[in-house]
């Protein structure tokens, strides 16, 4: 079985003990806007009625986030 993004988005929540505000955080550091309700939908179980498919732009967005906030800025070259 294959995972989906947003399995994969939820693994890194959990591994990174990320809250949703840290979440929203995150995504801000590359000018990307999430709201908490976006990230509700998204963190749903799959036949929910709310339930929303993580991008792959979404999701995207994100780990160039993490890496930001967990490395800090690129150096200028």
């Amino acid at each position: 079985m294959a995972l989906t993004n947003n399995d994969i988005f939820k693994k890194l929540r959990v591994a990174h003990k990320l809250t949703n505000d840290d979440i929203v955080k995150i995504c801000e550091l590359v000018d990307f806007k999430v709201s908490k309700s976006e990230l509700g939908a998204i963190f749903r179980k799959e036949g929910h009625e709310k339930y929303v498919e993580c991008g792959d732009q979404f999701l995207r967005n994100f780990l160039d986030g993490l890496i930001i906030h967990l490395r800090g800025p690129m150096p200028k070259k």
